[in-house]
């Protein structure tokens, strides 16, 4: 039996995010019903759907008649993602706890993939898996509404340039060693260790997502 072809409203919801994400469409572009809608397929009346749930979730604003401007990132969003992902995943490592075999199992092989991706010059890989981990932990906390606003987090960071640490080796293997001192805190039941690592771990990407001018950045 064929796929289905996914509602034209998602089709055009997925294409625009995922463009503001990747900043193929970066802060301050404005777009065009009409322009999107041919470049997807469809009629404008699911572009309007999409840009609406996009606009909810604060990566654009609407401007009747004119078209949606992508917002640029700014400071404060920097600073409200890196508090809500320090809140989310101190919370998670500490409700994981007593961490269950398939978890840590799970943790183990994302850690080994992120290594592996790396030593291969893999650094999409490298990211996804790292992306993963934390889910992962997350995930496994058991509230699904977290879990959600976590993957929106997520998303959001995507935009705002954490990549620069992938252009820098040492940036990634601290990365790795991060994610291993995190699983050792897990295994060994060390609730207090592992929500500090997480904190340590949580604000050195902030120190990245600020830029190299930061007063913090090395």
């Amino acid at each position: 039996m064929p796929a289905r072809t996914p509602p034209a409203a998602d089709r055009v919801y997925r294409h625009v995010k995922r463009s503001i994400l990747d900043r193929t469409f970066p802060g301050g572009t404005l777009l065009v019903e009409g322009e999107i809608a041919e470049a997807v397929g469809v009629s404008r009346t699911p572009v309007r759907e999409a840009l609406l749930r996009l606009e909810a979730e604060g990566l654009l604003r609407l401007y009747p008649k004119k078209g949606a401007l992508v917002l640029p990132v700014s400071a404060e969003e920097i600073a409200d993602v890196v508090e809500t992902r320090l809140l989310v995943e101190r919370h998670a490592v500490r409700r994981v706890l007593p961490a269950s075999p398939g978890l840590l199992d799970r943790l183990a092989a994302l850690l080994a993939e992120q290594e592996a991706c790396v030593d291969a010059g893999d650094l999409e890989g490298a990211a996804a898996a790292d992306r993963a981990f934390h889910h992962a932990v997350v995930a496994a906390a058991g509230n699904r509404i977290l879990e959600q606003l976590y993957d929106r987090l997520r998303d959001r960071q995507l935009r705002m340039g954490v990549q620069v640490m992938h252009v820098r080796p040492e940036r990634v293997r601290l990365n790795i060693s991060d994610h291993a001192g995190i699983l050792r805190a897990l295994r060994e039941g060390d609730a207090d260790g592992a929500e500090r690592l997480v904190g340590v771990h949580i604000g050195r990407i902030g120190t990245l997502l600020r830029g190299p001018d930061s007063p913090e950045a090395p």
